[in-house]
């Protein structure tokens, strides 16, 4: 089979495509025949070799652990119902997306539908159970003014379709041209976060009372200044390099409150990380979520890994070996 592999880590040049032996299931494992493979922000940390909450693999590695595909094989003591099914898998803290084979144990897999495409399956098993599990924990409601920045990222993207679902009023924010993506929302307000007065377009709405921040920096603590007295900062993230910065005084002061909606409040909801993940794929699957994607060929992860470092891709970054 055809893999992509890391030897040493540094640029996104350093992941190439490579012949390797194909694998083979163990004991309660099956094998899918990889159609698509999810590309993480983390798995740009990991490739530069920078420490994270998962830790460094050993190298060579094929990196990714969001696969959705078409079990081929199935290892002893495993249920052979699983042969020629169409399933995604969280592969877990194990590696080896990146590829046209990965093996994981029947227990990680959820069935796909055969009106569910591949890459829209990978995004509701990764991006999608980040976005579900930040609305289980901090809801918007219908006389909620929402702001959401990077809007069009992945997780992004699915908070604000189900901020709008909810009633609420929605301000997307993103860079640069990837905001002309977020009218087809029907938000009542996108902004280009990389304008000086970007700000002041929203506190012309009157400010807004739940922020969704997966961005930090200069652009989290702008979006908590919009805030208005009982208004919420949901952090999940900081792609702009570090947290938003916020204080006991802002909380005071401000009448606000923030907090961190990853890690152990996530994996306390119902049925943890795996019961989000089923539930965000039956959002697809229904249509009340619709995945945005940004699919390259398995041959081209360098350019994914690339184009999301540098902000160009929209939504869920996905690499495609075939299929649907």
């Amino acid at each position: 089979m055809k893999a992509i592999r890391l030897h040493a880590f540094g640029p996104p040049g350093n992941l190439v495509l490579e012949e390797v032996h194909d694998l083979q299931p163990g004991s309660g494992q099956v094998r899918i025949g990889v159609e698509s493979s999810g590309v993480h922000l983390l798995d740009t940390t990991l490739r530069l070799g920078e420490a994270g909450p998962v830790p460094l693999p050993e190298l060579p590695t094929v990196p990714g652990r969001e696969v959705a595909g078409v079990v081929d094989a199935v290892g002893p003591d495993t249920d052979r119902s699983w042969l020629g099914q169409r399933v995604v898998a969280h592969l877990g803290q194990v590696p080896g997306g990146y590829a046209e084979q990965a093996v994981t144990s029947a227990d990680h897999l959820f069935p796909v539908p055969d009106h569910v495409s591949f890459p829209d399956a990978v995004a509701a098993v990764g991006t999608g159970r980040t976005a579900l599990g930040i609305v289980e924990l901090e809801p918007p409601a219908p006389d909620d003014v929402v702001l959401v920045p990077s809007a069009a990222g992945g997780v992004g993207w699915l908070l604000v379709q189900s901020a709008l679902a909810a009633g609420a009023t929605v301000v997307a924010a993103a860079r640069g041209p990837r905001t002309d993506v977020l009218a087809d929302l029907g938000v009542a307000l996108a902004v280009d976060y990389d304008r000086p007065k970007w700000a002041d377009q929203v506190r012309d709405l009157g400010g807004v009372t739940l922020v969704y921040d997966g961005v930090g920096g200069d652009v989290g603590r702008a979006s908590l200044e919009l805030l208005r007295p009982g208004g919420r900062l949901v952090m999940f993230g900081f792609s702009a390099g570090t947290p938003t910065e916020v204080t006991t005084a802002d909380l005071v002061a401000r009448g606000i409150t923030a907090g961190w909606s990853l890690g152990p409040r996530m994996t306390a909801l119902p049925g943890g990380i795996p019961g989000l993940a089923g539930r965000a794929l039956q959002k697809v699957a229904s249509g009340e979520w619709r995945p945005l994607v940004s699919t390259f060929p398995l041959r081209e992860a360098a350019r994914a890994h690339a184009d999301l470092e540098e902000r160009r891709a929209l939504g869920k970054v996905v690499l495609v070996t075939g299929g649907r």
